[in-house]
């Protein structure tokens, strides 16, 4: 029901394009996945994200399990018939959530115990109670529940953190049954290269068959995760998809393929489309500012997505200051497409093989920052 096939490798890095195979049909890779918290990418319709060309979108375990519970996801026929979405679906396992956004948590051996952000009830999440939310679900990739840690922290505290994820990954291995669903394992161990190898080496002994990178784009600097990847991909098998979980910023993308990363993800299109700043061809802008009043240009000249075809700068920027929804659907369309173009874009350059010119054109054209032009 899953397998991974690498198409191409390129000469002059570590960037792969391959194909992932499920019941469900085919994911082109490198890919990035929008994220659906909620069971839905905020302000995108299931058929536009289709006609932008996902083919894989993420939902969340931990906010999926508060409300409406994943029992009434299951009694509806799933997630996919529940959402109207009929792509494929990654659930990750709540993990970073119920680390990052729960009050009052206690962790041990046998799981977490958290209060609700909603409304303060207390739950207890298990490995195995992870696993079963996600098999109600039914997406078509699960992830195993492991422990976050917060960057900067001490090398014992990410030490124990890692211990106990690789013992988590291990219960979730067996407690998962469901075969029309496959399970990743997540490596952890915050920027401790040696932590994060052995997590690697014992995670790759399970057998799983996908593996994620967790616990980076966190706040630590982009150098600390490129570092953190140029020690981990290494040790990840070659014939198995990675994921870098959590990351969606243009540079960081290229920058991940390079380093033989597979699949991303990441709220920062959606959530930055909302507030009005945009990915663009030459860099990051916020279309908010006073100097795109009288600009009838588009977004972006080079994107052709929906918004960027038909609507100005200055038209986009006067539905914010007039408080209209359609502000945010434009930018949120406007961030996806180009993250998705992006992904297929470096896809086309390694299967061309030309990846690493790729690459130096787009940190010559794409400046960090704000540049607003």
């Amino acid at each position: 029901m899953f397998s991974f096939r690498l198409q191409a490798e390129c000469p002059g890095s570590q960037a792969r394009a391959g194909e992932i195979l499920t019941g469900r049909g085919s994911i082109s890779t490198p890919v990035f996945m929008p994220v659906g918290t909620m069971a839905t990418v905020k302000a995108m319709a299931p058929f536009e994200l289709q006609q932008m060309g996902s083919e894989i979108i993420l939902a969340n375990t931990y906010h999926l399990y508060l409300r409406p519970g994943s029992d009434i996801i299951r009694e509806a026929g799933g997630l996919h018939r529940f959402m109207g979405w009929p792509g494929h679906l990654l659930t990750d396992s709540g993990g970073f959530q119920v680390f990052s956004l729960s009050t009052l948590r206690e962790i041990n051996e046998e799981g977490v115990w958290f209060r609700s952000h909603l409304d303060g009830s207390s739950h207890h999440m298990t490995p195995e109670l992870s696993i079963k939310v996600q098999e109600d679900l039914g997406s078509d990739i699960a992830m195993c529940f492991d422990e976050c840690v917060r960057i900067p922290c001490s090398r014992e505290e990410s030490e124990e953190a890692m211990r106990r994820t690789v013992r988590w990954a291990e219960r979730c291995r067996v407690s998962h049954v469901r075969k029309d669903q496959v399970l990743f394992g997540i490596v952890q161990g915050s920027l401790f290269e040696d932590q994060r190898i052995r997590c690697a080496k014992e995670l790759k002994e399970m057998d799983f068959p996908g593996y994620a990178i967790g616990g980076l784009s966190v706040g630590e600097p982009h150098s600390e995760m490129y570092r953190t990847l140029d020690a981990v991909c290494p040790e990840l098998p070659r014939n198995r998809p990675r994921y870098l979980m959590g990351v969606g910023y243009p540079s960081n993308l290229v920058e991940g393929v390079a380093r033989g990363i597979d699949m991303f993800d990441c709220v920062l299109p959606t959530r930055n489309g909302r507030n009005g700043t945009l990915f663009t061809s030459f860099g990051r802008v916020n279309i908010r500012n006073l100097k795109y009043e009288r600009d009838f240009g588009p977004l972006d000249p080079e994107c052709g997505c929906y918004a960027c075809r038909n609507f100005s700068r200055s038209y986009i920027r006067h539905l914010f200051r007039s408080g209209e929804i359609l502000a945010s659907r434009l930018c949120t369309w406007h961030n996806l497409h180009f993250l998705l173009d992006l992904m297929r874009r470096i896809r086309e350059s390694i299967l061309s093989g030309t990846f690493p010119e790729f690459r130096v054109r787009f940190h010559e054209t794409f400046k960090d920052g704000d540049n607003d032009r």
